[in-house]
């Protein structure tokens, strides 16, 4: 009989300074010396990723991961007094990532956790550093997972034809004023659903999301250049998302950050990084360990 998988949880309700609630689970210590908060990738949720959450806890360190707005392919987000918007992959707005971001450190806070720190994944790494570079204060460190650029992405994968006509039609819609209105399945892969301004945020290329572009020389990425988070860079060294190899990758990044940084590729695995969580974890909790003064 195959043994059955049981984690011992907090569950959390986040209200964020703009009032909508998500939900989250709070694992290990309620008074922890540190909190690692999970922010997850696009059309994820909050247990996309426990496998590296149980090699994070100990009696020091908690993981409060947590539904942001972007979870599961189309949602509905609700909040304080009734009011609901569309969310989810394909609807949310990724700027609201703030809010989402700051309701989760605010709720660390007045758990009385001081040592905050943030992890994404995927999209969630884009979440991150943005916030980083907006707010980028009360966390102490910021851990970016197979932070893949989605422009690049969608161009290997669905070819530049398909993207640059799948960018003309969202265009057209959000011109229109129909932001909301979902990309058609002949215009584009039905399984990677997106209204109009999600899919330009995630893959014209040219907005405020496109924070890693590392397939465009042209492009400055100021804002994970500003940012003076110290930060960790975890890559997937078979990553499925990536048009090049790992180690091309880590140099770009290794040459724009310019907070404290470390940039590993973790070996044979893919974007979800199975099979190496136990090494995800491990660079991890070197990041976490407090840095020599000079």
């Amino acid at each position: 009989m195959k043994k059955i998988q049981m984690r011992a949880a907090y569950v959390v309700e986040i209200v964020t300074p703009k009032k909508f609630i998500l939900n989250g689970l709070w694992f290990g210590p309620k008074k922890p010396k540190r909190v690692i908060i999970w922010i997850h990738g696009l059309g994820s949720s909050m247990f996309g990723k426990l496998l590296i959450a149980d090699e994070l806890v100990d009696h020091e360190t908690a993981v409060l991961v947590f539904n942001n707005r972007g979870h599961n392919k189309v949602a509905s987000v609700s909040g304080v007094g009734g009011k609901r918007i569309k969310g989810g992959a394909a609807h949310e707005v990724f700027t609201d990532c703030i809010d989402d971001i700051e309701g989760a450190i605010n709720f660390a806070r007045h758990a009385g956790v001081k040592n905050i720190y943030l992890a994404g994944h995927s999209t969630g790494s884009q979440k991150s550093a943005y916030w980083g570079y907006k707010k980028g204060k009360r966390v102490k460190g910021i851990i970016l997972l197979a932070p893949m650029s989605d422009y690049s992405a969608a161009t290997m994968l669905s070819g530049k034809r398909a993207v640059t006509r799948a960018a003309e039609v969202a265009r057209k819609l959000v011109r229109k004023g129909r932001a909301h209105d979902l990309l058609p399945a002949d215009v584009w892969d039905w399984k990677l659903l997106a209204d109009a301004q999600r899919f330009l945020s995630l893959y014209s290329g040219e907005s405020v999301e496109e924070l890693f572009p590392y397939s465009q020389p042209h492009k400055n990425p100021t804002a994970l250049k500003k940012s003076r988070v110290p930060t960790l860079v975890l890559l997937a060294e078979k990553d499925e998302f990536a048009d090049r190899p790992a180690k091309k990758i880590a140099e770009w990044f290794d040459g724009h950050i310019r907070a404290p940084h470390r940039v590993v590729i973790v070996p044979k695995v893919p974007h979800s990084f199975k099979d190496g969580e136990k090494e995800v974890a491990r660079a991890i909790r070197q990041f976490l360990r407090p840095r020599k003064t000079q």
